[in-house]
């Protein structure tokens, strides 16, 4: 009796090399402009990519550039993002802010002047041109209800923002949804999705025994609940803050096919961007585009 559940090596053979030889290139989706350092973050289908990072330290400000980047670098790209903390128009005022160049606080108070009209259009052109694309999740925030999202939208790129906060259904408690998170997680890479899980950070004692966020210290143990998160995630990056304010270093501590390499950052807090991508261009130049 033949087992269904046997793939014979050499049956397969054929179907990969021909794959291998023929030039296909595998479906990857650019986040970020090539000469980026951000660029060497990959979305693909079927991969998790896990972020994490302490409180403040812009770890939603990063997934957002990467996906609304992404939807500006692909046409046809889409991505469903399900936020719990964060309603879409607060969202959409920090991207707006990001490719703007105008303070986030200026934007999110209705507070820009005549002269910031230029690079106010200028952002909202490019929010626009990808809005059909781009798709938020309604609460309540749970998995099913994402699955339900998902199934409307087909996105090719999936952000959950930030996965404790996930059961699996409204009847699960918070460790019996985590539990499950993971493996649910992995359904929707393998119907071709690539996720982005963004999670919490558990706090690790420092050299003087106090729990703290210290960058030195982060690992895989760093996530909280880490032993799914790392069983089930293909990359990990977690998001430290540096002595200067703006110093950022998005430490890559798992890479499943590849090799790990840190990504150093600057990270502008009053537009919401880090710097390395091509939309610092289009900030800077969006007052001499605009016609006055």
């Amino acid at each position: 009796m033949k087992s269904e559940h046997l793939l014979r090596a050499d049956r397969l053979f054929v179907d990969w090399k021909e794959m291998l030889l023929g030039g296909e290139l595998p479906v990857r989706w650019p986040l970020a402009d090539e000469m980026s350092p951000l660029s060497a973050i990959v979305a693909e289908p079927g991969r998790v990519n896990l972020v994490g990072g302490a409180p403040g330290s812009g770890k939603t400000a990063l997934t957002q550039q990467l996906v609304v980047d992404g939807l500006r670098l692909t046409d046809g790209l889409k991505v469903l993002i399900a936020n719990v903390e964060m309603a879409p128009d607060v969202l959409l005022n920090r991207q707006l802010s990001r490719l703007s160049g105008i303070d986030l606080t200026l934007i999110q108070d209705r507070m820009f002047e005549p002269e910031h009209m230029p690079r106010i259009l200028t952002g909202l052109q490019e929010l626009e041109v990808i809005s059909s694309r781009l798709g938020f999740v309604a609460g309540p925030f749970t998995l099913e209800n994402v699955a339900s999202a998902a199934d409307d939208l087909e996105p090719e790129i999936l952000v959950l923002d930030y996965l404790q906060r996930f059961p699996c259904s409204a009847s699960d408690d918070k460790r019996g949804g985590l539990d499950r998170a993971m493996s649910l997680i992995r359904q929707f890479a393998d119907s071709g999705c690539c996720v982005f899980v963004v999670s919490a950070l558990a706090r690790q004692k420092n050299a003087q025994g106090r729990n703290s966020y210290d960058a030195d210290s982060m690992s895989m143990a760093s996530f909280r609940d880490s032993s799914e998160l790392e069983f089930g995630a293909d990359s990990a990056w977690i998001l430290t803050t540096g002595k200067e304010p703006h110093e950022r270093t998005l430490k890559h501590l798992k890479a499943r096919n590849g090799e790990c390499k840190d990504i150093a950052l600057e990270f502008d807090g009053s537009v919401q961007r880090f710097s390395g991508t091509f939309v610092d261009d289009i900030a800077s130049q969006a007052e001499s585009w605009w016609p006055r």
